[in-house]
């Protein structure tokens, strides 16, 4: 005897339907050969691709938080805007007279100066340094020596301390800018007596260029030598 399997039921539930050949080949290409659908499974990742996905997403952070921070403006799109530049307008030397006024009292405070006594304690080697590392907006400067003879005189409010130049505006209402390099600049500051008023005779100083040819923020942690400069 031969022991035969029975046909499974879906092919038997196929053959009620349709003829045996037909059957058969809905059976074979339907249920057989059928196509399993599998879903990709995802492996678990290791430490470090989970370290490596974190770095990674903090990087695209910053990056991301970066673009949308401004960036401050270089020096040549200042120039391009014309940012530090003075309106014809305000051109003016009676605008910079309060400032020039301000200016006086911050270098009495700088230089210790009380009342009309204070003249015989300044000194270039006890104030010097201190003097060097003033800020100059506001001061009324005048040029005494320069290797340009055509600067000699010109005397100003100064309304810009840049690197290599004093820009200072005249009483003819005129900004003009002088070069600190081979130039040597006079200014007084004015004392006050015990009753408040104005000394007759204010403190008068002479200062090189050459010294002053950094920025305001960056002379109060420069040391300055004295010394004579012979080429001017």
């Amino acid at each position: 005897m031969t022991d035969s399997k029975p046909p499974p039921f879906a092919h038997t539930l196929l053959q009620r339907a349709f003829s045996p050949d037909t059957a058969a080949s809905h059976y074979n290409d339907r249920i057989l050969k059928r196509p399993l659908q599998i879903l990709p499974n995802d492996p678990t990742p290791s430490a470090r691709a989970t370290r490596r996905a974190a770095l990674t997403a903090r990087k695209q952070s910053l990056q991301k938080r970066s673009k949308q921070k401004p960036r401050p403006l270089s020096a040549a799109q200042k120039r391009k805007l014309g940012l530090c530049e003075i309106p014809k307008e305000q051109q003016k030397y009676a605008i910079y007279e309060p400032l020039n006024k301000l200016w006086a009292g911050y270098m009495r405070e700088v230089l210790g100066l009380d009342g009309d006594e204070g003249r015989a304690h300044v000194t270039p080697s006890s104030s010097g340094q201190m003097l060097a590392s003033a800020d100059m907006h506001g001061a009324l400067v005048s040029v005494v020596r320069s290797r340009c003879v055509s600067r000699v005189g010109l005397e100003g409010i100064v309304v810009r301390d840049t690197r290599f130049t004093f820009e200072i505006v005249t009483r003819a209402d005129v900004v003009k800018a002088i070069p600190k390099e081979h130039t040597v600049f006079r200014f007084e500051i004015p004392l006050l007596g015990k009753d408040g008023g104005d000394v007759p005779k204010p403190l008068v100083f002479e200062i090189f260029g050459e010294q002053f040819q950094t920025r305001a923020p960056d002379r109060a942690n420069r040391k300055f030598r004295m010394h004579y400069q012979p080429d001017i």
